[in-house]
């Protein structure tokens, strides 16, 4: 194929790699990022010869996909070649940085072969469909179009001597590889499974996962959680591949035990991490960030009490909502532990801890609302007070032989100072701050808020550690921050991700990439991978939670000393340990992650070499 990169010294023989994912162009998850974030590494490494193929089911994918055609690109021949069949294909570049050739195939042109598609699947490989399932319906739909897809790229590929390789991202990308296989075409295939789908399942809903999962019956448990179709395509991708992978060790297990199968190759996953040429530059953000923050803080708590702000730790946690599996459960009991402790050893700071996920809501909390409205109101007053006093101080200075500096109530107006008395007044209340920002659909059954209650951690003055649970995701457009995520996490000072059951875990991975401590634990991807490293302690910003050797409350209690011992650190020791995270964050450069799927990709073609015939 046409212009191979120099950078792919490894690679003697002419080579092609396609990578299929659900997440092309598609943000549903956490592949997303990978795709995305990898996409620069391996343009750079592949060059013409890589190719993304995503779902055309994004509603947003016509500004994140650009569609050209070259009739030059053997792929573009192959996407014309399907479009005269009558299908809906596009081929050009999906927007992000390394602007990658994209192939998007929509599911909905092959709906009306549908019921072909699945009889032909079960009895090829035994798999029905008994239960209607509207996304298993779409991930057959494009399966077979993958099918198809690479069929004829295999075509092109043998005509001019080029072996192909598919690079499949869960089971919603992958249940073309079954076919692949029974029908020869010759294609060296790699699935990655990012987590099981019965290993997320069972984490939620059995405490001992880990110590049950050697004895488990995948079947039984794939019909206790009427999940048996999608487990059994699952199953398929991983045994119909010729090189199975996982993100982590941790879910290598999972993979022995519910897929049948041992990984041959670990792709850890990374990101690429941009690094400021000055140290100052990182402690600059967080600075502006930081005071962005405080805004917010003001407005939510001050209309209550005050707490002196330069005394203030942030912490927050992010992700899906799965309150045991992300270990909200565990950073909930730790924060009340917490609480106790500072006002016990009288610790003049104060924590405000912040949970950022994703629940149904009706709407913002009024009252938060207002609060914030009403404070932007002073915020308008004050700006307005400062403007006329500077005129008529300057006007005074200018004008008065007298050097004193005069009274400045003199220099307002009893307008704008009845103004700005009133707006105080009303604004300020004897009501507690709410903990959560909206209104939740379901108050009274949340996790969260249930907690909260129950432990009494409901933002009292006298509290220590105070808790804004906000149940949507931060954006720059959200009413209540105004700020990026990326953003939001500069201007804190720690996250706290004690995962009971995560397979990676970009979270810690993005706070480092900021300059940001990090809380993990060992029984995350993440965390797993991390203590393998010589930097990987608290000193670069990680603080590595146990919860492989000890139970629920040791793991609360290590957390909630881990915490204080933070709290108690003084502002200097909190910039050197930024400056040295971002050390940290390094490792995880996709620069030098890539090499994981490098290898990947040499077992698949040295384990199964391709006949050219």
């Amino acid at each position: 194929m046409a212009e191979r990169k120099k950078a792919r010294k490894k690679k003697e023989e002419p080579k092609m790699l396609a990578e299929i994912a659900w997440e092309v162009c598609n943000q549903v998850g956490g592949i997303y990022t990978v795709i995305r974030s990898k996409a620069p590494v391996m343009v750079d490494q592949w060059g013409k010869d890589y190719v993304l193929v995503g779902p055309k089911i994004h509603p947003n994918v016509s500004s994140d996909f650009e569609e050209h055609m070259d009739d030059k690109i053997p792929i573009a021949q192959v996407v014309r070649e399907m479009k005269e069949m009558g299908w809906d294909v596009s081929f050009g570049t999906w927007l992000v940085s390394g602007r990658p050739q994209t192939v998007l195939l929509n599911p909905a042109s092959v709906m009306p072969q549908l019921g072909n598609i699945k009889y032909f699947y079960w009895q090829d490989h035994h798999i029905d469909f008994n239960n209607h399932d509207p996304l298993v319906d779409e991930v057959m739909a494009f399966g077979f179009m993958v099918k198809e897809f690479l069929f004829r790229m295999a075509r092109v590929c043998l005509e001019q001597d080029v072996e192909l390789l598919a690079h499949f991202h869960e089971w919603m990308a992958g249940t073309a590889i079954a076919d692949i296989r029974k029908e020869q075409i010759p294609i060296k295939t790699v699935f990655t499974t990012h987590a099981t789908l019965l290993g997320r399942y069972l984490a939620m809903n059995d405490p001992y996962f880990y110590d049950h999962l050697p004895f488990l019956n995948w079947e039984s448990e794939a019909n206790n959680f009427n999940v048996n179709t999608i487990a059994r395509l699952e199953r398929a991708c991983a045994h119909g591949a010729n090189i199975l992978s996982t993100v982590s060790e941790v879910t290598a297990k999972e993979c022995i035990h519910l897929l049948g199968r041992s990984p041959e190759a670990i792709v850890p996953n990374g990101l690429n991490i941009e690094r400021f040429s000055v140290l100052h530059e990182v402690q600059n953000l967080h600075h502006k960030y930081k005071e962005q923050i405080n805004h917010f803080v003001m407005g939510h708590f001050f209309q209550s009490y005050t707490f002196d702000l330069n005394n203030v730790i942030y912490f927050f946690t992010s992700g899906r909502f799965e309150f045991k599996n992300k270990g909200y459960d565990l950073t909930l009991e730790a924060l009340a532990r917490l609480n106790y402790k500072m006002k016990k050893h009288k610790i003049n700071k104060t924590v405000v801890m912040f949970f950022i996920t994703k629940q149904p809501f009706h709407s913002i909390n009024q009252e938060v609302m207002t609060s914030r409205a009403v404070m932007e109101e002073i915020d308008h007053n004050c700006e307005e007070i400062m403007k006329q006093v500077k005129e008529r101080l300057f006007q005074d200075a200018a004008t008065n032989s007298d050097h004193r500096l005069p009274e400045l109530n003199k220099l307002v107006d009893d307008y704008w100072k009845l103004r700005y008395r009133r707006t105080i007044q009303s604004w300020k209340t004897k009501r507690l701050p709410s903990v959560v920002t909206h209104n939740l659909i379901n108050d009274a059954d949340d996790q969260i808020l249930n907690f909260l209650r129950g432990a009494n951690l409901l933002n009292h003055e006298t509290d220590k550690v105070k808790i804004v649970y906000h149940p949507d995701f931060i954006s720059s457009t959200s009413p209540l921050f105004g700020m990026e995520y990326g953003q939001f996490v500069r201007g804190c000072h720690m996250g706290i991700f004690p995962s009971y059951y995560e397979p990676w875990g970009y979270t810690p991975v993005e706070c480092l990439a900021r300059g940001v401590s990090a809380v993990t634990s060992d029984l995350s991807g993440f965390g797993d991978y991390v203590k393998t490293l010589d930097i990987g302690d608290e000193e670069h910003g990680i603080y590595m939670i146990d919860r492989v050797n000890q139970d629920y409350h040791s793991a609360a209690e290590q957390l909630s000393e881990k915490m204080l011992a933070f709290v108690k650190t003084t502002g200097r020791e909190r910039i050197a340990s930024r400056n040295l995270a971002e050390d940290l964050s390094e490792e995880f450069d996709w620069k030098n992650l890539i090499k994981h799927y490098d290898h990947a990709y040499d077992l698949a073609l040295e384990k199964y070499p391709i006949e050219n015939k």
